[in-house]
């Protein structure tokens, strides 16, 4: 059940086939040329970097063949990949560099100034330069790559299930980020879990827009087309009319995005005449998906959009649902996939009812071991092997599920429980708003009330008013928020959240404790 054998497995079932198109360089590797080039990257980490099974190795870029080539080398020698986040200041990064301590780390041109910040802060392992990176005394990874050879380097003894596979850094929403610990085995079920439930196959042509350095990048598509024969095309970042060309060139079947791509696309000029008739399905994730969004593709382009689940610790493919379902379940995440558990519970474990929200329970062996040199918080997350997401959801009489949003993003007013993404999906359905942030702010009557900031779209003035009413027509009264507060941005971290506890101290004077 480890993973180490995947790419080996492919490359000899289909060596010839086209696996990977990368547009930045306008590459075409087979399967036979990436397994090649991992294979070389594997000799060059043992045999060059002293690279051995346990040891940590980084990578700070962007979107690249390299990264391929990282994640099943490492997995060859039962390394550990522990990718950076290139959008964390040096500050940041210096913390997870310190808890993760890589034995190599691999930099782009772009970073060079980065990872001069770090070394001053922290003791990094050899660094290897990408792409012929300005990096004083780093190794050039082509020439690395050159000299070591194409055959498959022996796995380490012992290797199995339960080794790290990939340390992914999750957002310290409060405190400082924690290290989830990837075995082989979630790597490995994930690829199952996905092929099983979402019915891809070997036809299917998939780009990835987000960055590989997160479980959504590496793992939505990646590795479970991957292992079935698939394609992918790979892009640096995203480019939006670039982007929407690439879907229909290369002829793309199955999109990943998160809602804020999905609204970037259908602003973009391209939108209205491009073809999407290869598509099978489109799906939104990351963050809860605004109904208008769906609706607008559903009408406008007639295309299969659906909602999906995952985090870090699970996997980004938790939940499917058929392209049937997709309307009139729509905004659900659907179903749990194979070989997986769900339970919906309150605060003492009792199961809820249908219909009842609750925090959502996963079980499988798609979970991870839990986190980096972190017991305290390891026992809190993984409870009786059942890991605790800290997202309410509610399933309804046909056994599908919604996420409703954060425990800890719960507003208790009247003693009535508010979660800010139900509201905020309201607020979004408003056609002249943007963003929506629901916070809570202090009130004598009810202990606290709902405080929305929204962002208007380009070129509109919506009132507070209007905002309300939409409010009104999509929950009960005890849901609205009492105040509408407009601003020009919302404050976002690194990871792509929005940071409540600045708009909180911005608004509501309140210093996070």
């Amino acid at each position: 059940m480890h993973a180490a054998d995947l790419l080996s497995h492919r490359a000899l079932l289909t060596p010839e086939r086209e696996a990977l198109v990368e547009l930045a360089t306008g590459h075409r590797y087979s399967f036979a040329d990436l397994n090649a080039r991992a294979n070389r990257l594997a000799h060059f980490l043992r045999n060059r970097l002293g690279v051995e099974k346990g040891d940590r190795v980084s990578i700070l870029a962007h979107n690249s063949v390299v990264y391929c080539d990282l994640f099943y080398a490492v997995g060859k020698i039962g390394a550990l990949l522990a990718p950076l986040n290139w959008r964390l200041a040096a500050r940041e990064l210096a913390y997870i560099v310190n808890d993760s301590r890589p034995k190599a780390l691999l930099c782009g041109p772009e970073f060079a100034g980065t990872l001069a910040s770090l070394r001053a802060q922290v003791d990094l392992g050899t660094c290897v330069a990408l792409e012929g990176a300005a990096i004083d005394g780093a190794l050039d990874y082509d020439t690395g790559l050159a000299a070591a050879p194409e055959t498959e380097p022996t796995r380490p003894s012992g290797l199995d299930a339960e080794d790290p596979y990939c340390l992914l850094y999750t957002s310290g929403t409060t405190g400082q980020p924690k290290g989830a610990v990837i075995p082989h085995r979630q790597v490995f079920f994930n690829c199952i879990n996905t092929a099983a439930s979402w019915g891809l196959s070997e036809q299917d042509v998939s780009p990835v827009f987000v960055p590989l350095f997160h479980a959504g990048g590496l793992f939505a598509f990646l590795t479970p087309l991957f292992y079935l024969g698939g394609k992918i095309i790979l892009a640096r970042g995203l480019e939006v009319e670039e982007s929407l060309r690439v879907i229909e060139q290369e002829g793309c079947t199955v999109i990943l995005g998160v809602p804020t791509i999905f609204q970037m696309w259908m602003k973009s000029p391209r939108f209205a005449a491009a073809d999407f008739s290869r598509v099978r399905w489109f799906i939104s994730g990351g963050a809860p998906c605004p109904e208008a969004i769906m609706k607008v593709w559903r009408e406008q382009k007639g295309v299969v959009f659906r909602q999906g689940y995952g985090l870090t610790e699970v996997g980004p493919n938790c939940f499917s649902m058929t392209d049937a379902e997709s309307v009139p379940k729509s905004g659900s995440v659907g179903k749990p996939i194979f070989h997986s558990e769900m339970r919906i519970v309150d605060e003492s474990g009792e199961e809820r009812p249908v219909g009842e929200v609750g925090e959502l329970l996963i079980r499988g062996p798609h979970v991870c071991s839990g986190y980096w040199k972190n017991p305290e918080a390891t026992s809190e997350a993984i409870r009786d092997g059942w890991f605790h997401t800290g997202d309410m959801a509610r399933r309804d009489e046909d056994g599908f599920y919604f996420i409703v949003g954060r425990f800890k993003d719960m507003i208790i007013s009247g003693g009535e429980n508010i979660y800010a993404a139900e509201v905020e999906a309201a607020v979004l359905e408003h056609p002249e708003i943007a963003e929506a942030a629901l916070i809570g702010a202090p009130d004598a009557k009810f202990g606290e009330v709902g405080l929305v900031v929204v962002v208007a779209r380009e070129g509109t003035a919506p009132a507070a008013e209007s905002v309300l009413r939409t409010c009104a027509d999509h929950l009960a009264r005890y849901k609205i928020p009492k105040r509408v507060v407009f601003a020009d941005a919302l404050p976002y971290s690194p990871y792509g959240k929005v940071q409540k506890a600045e708009l909180r101290q911005r608004y509501l004077n309140l210093k996070e404790g």
